[in-house]
């Protein structure tokens, strides 16, 4: 081929990004504040798919597709809040509840949720379930599992986790089965679970992350991958009352390649009192792929 040829179909293919990219752009009640590219030497660094801020939006948890929980510090400008640096990466192994660490098909830790007091739950895919923590470090504590978790699909599960300031938790999984059909959501109240109700499906997003924010309502994750392109993500907002999910709104869904695969996601407040949404991409320990945060304000 002619490098002239070779340079034209380059162009065409940017042009092409940039014209899907400007056509995805809807008018999004969260507005985008900031995004930082965090790096590490270490080999297991990456693979992020969980997600968990301290109310100052400083401190995190973030869990690994390898089995792993990490814990470090968002530096962040004293005026402005945004992220500078990152201070430490400190994997921890997940343990199962003989205290021996997870191995292949066991540790696809996908959502991540730390309750009021203190307690972490983390959900995994491969053995579909959702396990307990005291700390980091120690043995997994096996709750009771829904009869549901058992048929569901591989790679497609457990991917959303969130407990509300009751401690009450709630989980839903990646696919519905049908594309008309919501994805339903799971809640483990009282030592026992049931399936209340569920999240209406738009396609073409599937949910990944999941949390409550100060205000009480349910933040979903979406995100849907483009082809060649790269990723779309999308943020709804839902109300759970006991037994319905009202009050659904779109709060951001961004342009095709604008982030990365964004999988994890804590709601919080600022120092003015604005709610603001971080979210963590998982490179999926690809070259082409990058980890990195990502920040929204809300507008109200």
């Amino acid at each position: 081929m002619q490098k002239r040829s070779y340079f034209a179909l380059i162009a065409l293919a940017l042009a092409a990004i940039g014209l899907i990219a400007s056509a995805d752009e809807i008018e999004n009640k969260a507005q985008f504040f900031d995004s930082f590219r965090w790096t590490d030497e270490d080999p297991d660094f990456g693979g992020f798919s969980g997600l968990e801020l301290s109310n100052d939006g400083t401190g995190f948890y973030a869990i690994s597709d390898r089995g792993f929980i990490a814990q470090g510090k968002l530096i962040r400008d004293k005026d402005d809040g945004k992220i500078k640096s990152v201070d430490g990466f400190r994997p921890v192994f997940l343990k199962n509840p003989k205290g021996k660490r997870l191995y292949s098909y066991w540790d696809d830790a996908e959502g991540l949720a730390i309750g009021p007091s203190g307690k972490i739950f983390i959900s995994f895919e491969g053995i579909h379930r959702v396990w307990q923590y005291d700390t980091p470090d120690a043995n997994a504590i096996v709750i009771p599992q829904h009869p549901d978790f058992d048929g569901m699909q591989n790679n497609s599960s457990l991917e959303v986790l969130a407990v509300d300031a009751d401690g009450t938790l709630y989980t839903l999984p990646e696919r519905s089965g049908v594309l008309t059909r919501p994805f339903p959501v799971y809640r483990f109240k009282n030592g026992k679970w049931d399936q209340p109700f569920g999240i209406p499906r738009k396609p073409p997003f599937l949910p990944v992350g999941g949390d409550f924010g100060p205000d009480g309502k349910f933040y979903l994750l979406e995100r849907h991958l483009q082809g060649i392109f790269g990723f779309k993500t999308r943020v709804r907002r839902f109300t759970f009352t006991d037994d319905a999910v009202t009050e659904e709104e779109t709060l951001l869904e961004s342009g095709t390649g604008t982030h990365d695969n964004l999988e994890g996601i804590a709601v919080w407040a600022d120092k003015a009192g604005r709610i603001r949404i971080t979210m963590l991409s998982d490179d999926n320990y690809k070259a082409f792929q990058r980890t990195e945060f990502v920040e929204y304000t809300l507008k109200e």
